[in-house]
């Protein structure tokens, strides 16, 4: 279970590059055009599948290099549609593809991705599978004890999932035969050969035969291998599987040359003959080396050795049978007299021998340095956590004599924590309370400044009470309020004129701008005469009025003709009752009232020049901005450059207007108050004191 929880381990990162392929990749359309060449259309899919089952096929023919080459398409056309379970299949594939074709180290790595993959994808019986493989790669590169790790492994995951293949308890068993314990191998062995009958696999069947037929050979016993091969030959018979028969025959041939009986392997040799010749099939290099055997053993060396030498020449250069090969045939020029060819034969034979023991040592050579280079790693790692692991007690050991020493200068600290902390508790009590007064004091500032507002309603029941026209306008010419008379004497086709819209709406360009031009001046003035010219052309003789209620406001009414000389407005006598009775400041006392008027407009500058200070201390920004973010005072252009002209006429007593608008002031004060949060408070105390002022003066001397 050692591996099983290392492969645990390592399988998530293992599985992120182990499937990457470890070369270019063909082009899908092009290498499935040309591999599948007469097949009929399929989808993605069928078509990797269809690449699967012809790598195999090619594989079973011995075509490994074709049989490589479909697997790289398949691969190819697997990355492309991103399917897992694809790259999975081709990395499975590919490791079975290498351990047939004797890369056992190659294959063994595919065999551990195949593992980390399955793992990853919570496949269980592909784990299982995977791991049996890997214990098939570990035996043939004599790591005995890890096949039997990952082939114990592997079958407690069947066993467990009430599923086990009769591949694990072969392999397992071969496992055993290579440690000499014949008898755990054959336990093995019979148990698979039970589970394959019982599932009714005849071919899987007859393979395990075939093997328990070669241990009993091993083990002298030519009867017994001889029953069981016959039994194997039934059943590939049954299965229709000629290639397989011919490995039977084989087998049955050694088994008579085994016990003596040249004759019985004359006529199994034979019989392997004519079942070649009818279905065409090449001889197996082993089947030729028996019947190189039994022709020998017939007397018939120059016959043996013809045999060999062609089957010699169709075996590969790393195919173990041809040492066997060569020691048969120097065996049967032995035989025929040829002693120097014998002897030089034997010199190859062991030449090849020695090449491929070489070679699979330096296979081994090459695993077993991979494995030391990734056990050194892990002794590295377990190095440098006992280094870690000394230095943390020693760091406790330092850690204890520190406790010693805060535990005598806790007692202090403490006392100085809990003074600070109720010292930090009053200060945000005191804090709370300042933050709780402050945004009391900022409610009351904006409800101060929404006071200053006019109440438009108000105003427009007062003016719709009255026949005459009248239209009340701020100093922007914004209307404030109209009553009906007003609106039909400005446009008499549908009054559309209303309260929030420019007057000049109402207006031609040259009426817009007659009337702006005795805006600007009825600061200063008691009242302007005029004409003005509707949108549909028609001169409005009019008069503006100062309101009686003060702070800038104009009253817009149409003026009577009669009195079109007058060069003075009419007094408050002309306007109508309803607003006239509204307080205003008396203008008839001037000359009693003018220190208390004067003290007034001095307040007014103080409290003006006090909330710009305020502002530009509270924002860092100029009183263009506080003019624009409060909407109360109107922007110019004059030269190129932005002015308030109407603000700045509020920073000196001598400019201030004659009728000043004290209510936009104030407005002008609360908004800085509600905004500027970051004003100290002595200096929201300096700024609500100058409201005071201007409050009482107001009240006092009915200003508003």
């Amino acid at each position: 279970m050692l591996l099983w929880a290392v492969l645990s381990f390592a399988a998530p990162a293992r599985a992120a590059d182990c499937a990457a392929p470890s070369r270019a990749l063909p082009d899908p359309a092009q290498c499935q055009s040309r591999l599948l060449a007469g097949a009929p259309s399929a989808d993605r899919r069928v078509g990797v599948e269809a690449l699967f089952e012809l790598a195999k096929s090619r594989a079973d023919a011995g075509g490994f290099d074709q049989a490589e080459r479909a697997l790289d398409c398949a691969d190819a056309l697997a990355q492309r549609a991103a399917d897992p379970a694809l790259r999975y299949e081709a990395v499975r594939r590919r490791g079975i593809l290498e351990f047939r074709r004797e890369r056992i180290a190659q294959a063994l790595d595919r065999f551990e991705c195949a593992v980390a993959l399955a793992q990853r994808a919570g496949d269980r019986a592909g784990t299982a599978r995977d791991l049996s493989n890997v214990g098939a790669a570990q035996r043939r590169l004599g790591d005995f004890r890890g096949a039997l790790r990952s082939l114990t492994a592997s079958l407690a995951i069947q066993r467990e999932r009430g599923d086990v293949s009769g591949a694990v308890l072969n392999n397992l068993a071969d496992v055993y035969r290579e440690l000499s314990d014949e008898t755990q191998a054959m336990r093995f062995y019979r148990e698979a050969l039970a589970l394959y009958r019982k599932r009714g696999e005849a071919v899987e069947t007859a393979h395990v035969l075939e093997t328990m037929a070669e241990v009993a050979l091993d083990q002298g016993d030519a009867r017994q291998a001889s029953a069981w091969l016959q039994e194997a030959l039934a059943e590939y018979r049954r299965a229709g599987n000629r290639v397989y028969e011919l490995r039977a025959h084989d087998g049955l041939t050694r088994a008579a040359l085994a016990s003596g009986d040249v004759a019985q392997a004359q006529r199994w040799s034979a019989a392997a003959l004519a079942l070649a010749d009818a279905w065409k099939l090449p001889l197996p290099a082993a089947l030729q080396l028996q019947l190189a055997r039994t022709a020998r053993l017939s007397g018939h060396p120059a016959q043996a050795a013809t045999r060999l030498r062609e089957a010699l020449a169709e075996a590969a250069d790393t195919d173990p049978m041809r040492v066997a090969l060569l020691e048969e045939l120097a065996a049967a020029q032995e035989s025929g007299g040829d002693a120097v060819a014998a002897n030089a034969t034997l010199r190859d034979a062991h030449a090849k021998a020695l090449a491929l023991a070489r070679a699979q040592h330096d296979r081994q050579l090459d695993w077993l340095r991979a494995r030391f280079d990734a056990a050194e790693q892990q002794r590295t790692i377990a190095a440098l956590e006992t280094e870690n692991d000394l230095q943390r007690a020693r760091f406790q050991q330092r850690t204890l004599l520190l406790w010693l020493l805060a535990a005598l200068a806790a007692a202090v600290g403490l006392g100085v924590w809990l003074a600070l902390k109720q010292r930090r508790h009053r200060e945000r009590l005191r804090e709370q309370a300042q933050r709780v007064r402050h945004e009391q004091e900022l409610e009351r500032y904006r409800r101060e400044a929404d006071a200053l507002a006019e109440d438009r309603s108000l105003l427009q029941a007062l003016l719709d009470s009255r026949e005459e026209p009248l239209c009340l306008l701020d100093a922007d010419g914004q209307v404030l309020a109209v009553n009906r008379a007003g609106r039909l004497w400005l446009d008499p086709a549908d009054g559309a004129v209303s309260a929030g819209q420019p007057i000049a709406a109402a207006l031609d360009e040259a009426g817009w701008a007659t009337l702006s031009s005795a805006l600007e001046h009825m600061e200063d003035s008691a009242g302007h005469s005029l004409r003005i010219a509707s949108q549909r052309g028609a001169s409005l003789p009019a008069r503006l009025t100062p309101w009686a209620g003060g702070n800038g406001l104009v009253l817009l009414a149409p003026r009577d003709d009669s009195n079109e000389g007058d060069s003075e407005p009419r007094t408050d006598a002309a306007l109508p009752a309803a607003l006239a009775a509204v307080p205003a400041a008396s203008v008839a006392d001037a000359d009693a009232e003018a220190p208390v008027r004067e003290g007034f407009r001095r307040a007014l500058v103080e409290l003006m020049l006090g909330a710009i200070e305020a502002w530009e201390r509270g924002t860092g920004t100029s009183r263009l901005e506080l003019a624009e973010k409060s909407r109360i005072w109107r922007v110019n252009i004059d030269d190129g450059r932005l002015r308030a002209r109407a603000l700045e006429r509020y920073l000196a007593v001598s400019r201030l207007p004659r009728n000043p608008r004290w209510r936009d002031v104030l407005r002008s004060a609360y908004f800085v108050l509600g905004k500027c949060d970051g004003l100290s408070a002595d200096a929201r105390a300096e700024l609500q004191a100058r409201i005071d002022t201007v409050l009482a003066y107001t009240r006092r001397d009915a200003l508003v």
